[in-house]
């Protein structure tokens, strides 16, 4: 049986913010746009802020929350108490589906526990400084591996221009 990719995806700005107020310090319409694609048909694993700051189950994709108090009361969401456990529940979502890649959405203190064993990170790095509340960790170069690499200009609806990156973790 092959393996789950596991990927985190995630917008960064310069200075390592990803939130502010229990949403995202800007709008970026084209990456949405990228999300939707790169997550569609595959299990996404968040935090209940995260879930919450979207409000609603993502479609056309399992949603996995974790939470370590409430269960989220919906028929589209699975809710696991700790990140071990959603990522066990997105491995047999994404077998039950024929998914290849579990995908990793936020926010920060699920980003943080998941570092370190996220197979991939397709990172939109925001080509601003901003002020937030919630953060990503660093990127280690010894770890990650930069590759294919995409610069993105701002679109009449999006607030900055961003970079788009795929690192892979190095093998030993």
């Amino acid at each position: 049986m092959a393996d789950i990719l596991k990927t985190i995806i995630v917008a960064v700005a310069r200075n390592g913010i990803i939130g502010r107020d229990g949403d995202m310090p800007w709008r970026l319409s084209s990456d949405l746009k990228r999300f939707k694609a790169l997550t569609l048909g595959k299990p996404v694993v968040m935090g209940r802020k995260t879930y919450n700051s979207i409000g609603k189950p993502l479609p056309g994709r399992p949603n996995v929350v974790i939470s370590r108090q409430a269960t989220i009361d919906h028929p589209d969401v699975q809710t696991a108490h700790s990140l071990s456990e959603a990522m066990t529940a997105a491995e047999k979502l994404a077998r039950e589906s024929g998914a290849d890649e579990i995908c990793i959405i936020g926010g920060g203190q699920v980003y943080a526990q998941a570092i370190g064993h996220a197979d991939r990170m397709c990172i939109t790095h925001v080509e601003a400084d901003l002020a937030g509340d919630a953060s990503f960790p660093a990127i280690d170069a010894d770890i990650w591996q930069a590759g294919e690499a995409i610069a993105v200009p701002a679109g009449e609806k999006d607030t900055y221009p961003t970079h788009f990156v795929v690192y892979e973790r190095r093998r030993a």
